[in-house]
């Protein structure tokens, strides 16, 4: 399959689960996770380093879901959250993305939570942590 635009390299045999194989073989398939090559990457995973407010985060989630079909979670964990490793950030599994950037991207998204707590605080307000009691 000829796709329209540059989609990244498959991960070497044995090495990953994203069936990229696969899924430039399946017809009428959602390839636009295919588009996140390895330099798009590293922009994105800078830009998740360096998010300026909880709605900038909003809106990454938003661009990754619209562009790539990338579902983005980032919540407070059923636990006390003192830090920033109480979040619960995951990425949903999907055909065509990598193993490795379904770790390096929640990974990018603490270190720019944890550059800029005010986020977290938000976001611990936004779910209203002590309106529960």
């Amino acid at each position: 399959m000829n796709a329209p635009f540059p989609i990244r390299q498959p991960c070497p045999p044995g090495a990953c689960i994203c069936d990229h194989d696969r899924l430039l073989e399946t017809p009428g398939a959602d390839i636009r996770i295919l588009r996140l090559t390895r330099q798009e990457e590293k922009k994105l995973l800078l830009r998740l380093e360096n998010l300026a407010s909880l709605d900038d985060l909003r809106r990454m989630q938003e661009r990754l879901h619209a562009l790539l079909g990338i579902t983005l979670t980032v919540h407070p964990g059923a636990n006390e959250v003192r830090t920033v490793r109480g979040l619960q950030i995951e990425v949903a599994p999907m055909p065509g993305l990598c193993s490795k950037t379904r770790q390096t991207i929640p990974a990018a998204v603490r270190r720019g939570l944890d550059r800029n707590p005010a986020i977290v605080y938000e976001l611990l307000n936004s779910h209203d942590l002590l309106g529960r009691l």
